[in-house]
């Protein structure tokens, strides 16, 4: 059986805050209840996944809305499932995605027993991370992340940071950067904001392939003059790994998109936590065999759709390093699967712009010369455990996450 990781989202879309620009909350309206996960659900998922052929190596992402509503005597339920479940031997590893907010000294403590990863949702500053990111009544929220992290810090918790780029802040690259360095956070991960609204047309905090090119040109040019041995920044990462390992650790990188599962709170599966829909249904945990879903059609054939890209991708003198892009960005329909990526434009500045001197760092990791670039950042930071889903079965930082 081929291995796969799952992400799992106890609560759904259900979450304290109101970020405007959240791509998942409308799906609240489909469900007739508070969704929240039971723990036939939960004992079902764990039971079943770890009788599952993964070379003992079993790995869960926890993700919402925001998963952490769900209070910590359901993750300490979780954690004893794993306990009981687990085949001899084998290597959990548990990750979390969160907005930060709900961090308490008593959840920091067990997630620091365990061993999570967290990736806690950060935007910038607070002028520039509350404009976005706000309570359900509105009420600014970047006081209460900053008090979070502090628990996790207390507690040793190891934690990324997840910087949606939206409208607000795609000019603010530097800003930003310098800010999470100054605070002393050192594993970034820059994901770009665009969604689609009805007609294909995008939404108005989403940015432009141009503007995303620009962001990460701005944000090359900050890390590579002196914080390349102590700050991990997840894309030029996954473009090392690929250019030192020649493995791709990053599912947008890869050719298929068969590389993990979604679970919704009542056991339903996904595909991808991005086509959380009806036509891609492919079963319940409480009904269907891992097996049964792995070999599912509907999944099959979402998987080989990233491989349709479009013609002139062919001709591409860096397919190697997107396979056409996440479907999402591909006008974020599935049946426009071969749409050229809307960042399309924005990646290739960015690889005009910098392959040529990562190219450089990648070979002089593979003679082993400890040059100014990036040789700690490969060794160590690469190799931390991930709440990514992307199921390649590497140990990175997380992906596919807000």
């Amino acid at each position: 059986m081929k291995p796969f990781s799952l992400l799992i989202k106890p609560a759904s879309a259900d979450c304290n805050l109101r970020c405007e620009y959240c791509f998942y909350i409308d799906h609240l309206d489909k469900i007739k209840k508070t969704p929240r996960m039971s723990n036939e659900v939960l004992e079902t998922i764990i039971s079943s996944y770890m009788q599952t052929d993964q070379n003992n190596n079993y790995s869960f992402g926890w993700q919402g809305g925001e998963p952490m509503i769900m209070g910590l005597k359901f993750f300490q339920k979780a954690i004893e499932f794993q306990k009981h479940f687990a085949p001899p031997g084998a290597v959990i590893r548990n990750g979390l995605q969160t907005n930060g907010t709900l961090i308490t000294h008593a959840f920091a403590q067990f997630l620091g027993e365990y061993k999570f990863l967290l990736g806690v949702s950060l935007d910038g500053p607070a002028d520039i991370h509350n404009y976005y990111r706000k309570t359900i009544g509105q009420k600014p929220t970047h006081h209460l992340v900053m008090q979070g992290i502090e628990q996790l810090k207390r507690n040793k918790v190891e934690f990324n940071i997840l910087i949606l780029v939206n409208n607000q802040n795609v000019k603010e690259a530097k800003e930003i950067y310098q800010f999470l360095r100054e605070q002393g956070f050192y594993y970034h991960q820059y994901i770009p904001c665009v969604e689609f609204d009805e007609i294909g047309d995008p939404k108005p905090f989403s940015i432009t392939g141009e503007e995303w090119g620009k962001f990460l040109c701005d944000l090359f040019d900050e890390w590579v003059r002196k914080d390349i041995k102590r700050i991990s920044i997840r894309h030029f990462d996954s473009i090392m790994e690929y250019l030192v390992n020649r493995s791709y650790n990053v599912c947008y990188m890869g050719k298929n998109c068969c590389q993990y599962f979604v679970v919704e709170y009542d056991g339903s599966i996904y595909p991808c936590d991005f086509f959380v829909q009806d036509n891609l249904l492919l079963g319940n945990v409480l009904e269907n065999k891992w097996e049964a879903i792995l070999n599912s059609p509907i999944y099959l054939n979402f998987g080989f759709n990233k491989s349709k890209w479009h013609k002139n991708c062919n001709s591409c003198s860096f397919i190697y390093l997107c396979h056409g892009d996440c479907q999402k960005f591909r006008i974020g329909n599935i049946k426009h699967s071969k749409t050229i990526s809307f960042l399309c434009k924005g990646w290739k500045k960015f690889y005009v712009h910098a392959l040529p001197r990562l190219t450089i760092i990648a070979d002089n990791i593979r003679k082993g010369n400890d040059i100014s670039p990036s040789t700690q950042i490969i060794s160590n930071k690469i190799g931390r455990n991930s709440p990514c889903p992307c199921g390649s079965g590497k140990k990175h930082k997380n992906c596919c996450m807000r």
